[in-house]
């Protein structure tokens, strides 16, 4: 769940950039409705996590010895970024998104909230594969809605994505 509010997060500030950089209507709907779906998942799973006592954000992972001059291990990014939580758009995806205007905008937009989704559709698939998941009914009802509307919304914009394609002349 803390890993999902991140993850929502992003789409909600992917979906901010909408007004400044597109004229598509159909892309400003769309974008509407993404926003307004992922801010009220979010707030659902923030207090289904403080009724549980649970804290909202993601712990950062404790390591003996990383606060030590020297002790980068090979492998590990030291960096102060967050981890990215499956289909999460990079830093670099995100300055280009942040860059664009346009149809560049609306290709870039459709293609990472398509990549977005997609990975929001892979931690379903990780909560239901949870051993007793099933069991919280509010929680099962949440993630099944979640999973049938990304997949509704993969489908709308793989669609506006083809209809953007250049038609092929005979």
């Amino acid at each position: 769940m803390q890993g999902m509010i991140m993850h929502h997060a992003q789409a909600v500030e992917m979906t901010a950039l909408i007004e400044s950089r597109t004229e598509n209507k159909d892309l400003r709907l769309l974008g509407a409705r993404i926003s307004h779906s992922q801010s009220e998942e979010i707030k659902f799973m923030e207090r289904w996590l403080k009724a549980r006592g649970a804290p909202t954000e993601m712990p950062m992972p404790k390591m003996s010895g990383m606060d030590m001059p020297g002790m980068n291990m090979p492998g590990m990014n030291m960096s102060s970024q967050p981890m990215l939580m499956p289909g999460m758009l990079t830093p670099k995806q995100m300055e280009a998104l942040r860059k664009a205007k346009g149809e560049e905008f609306d290709q870039l937009f459709l293609t990472g909230m398509i990549q977005h989704h997609g990975g929001a559709l892979i931690m379903v698939k990780d909560l239901y594969d949870t051993a007793g998941a099933g069991q919280d009914a509010e929680l099962f009802n949440f993630a099944t809605d979640i999973d049938s509307g990304q997949r509704a919304e993969i489908r709308i914009m793989q669609a506006m994505l083809g209809a953007a394609l250049p038609k092929k002349s005979a």
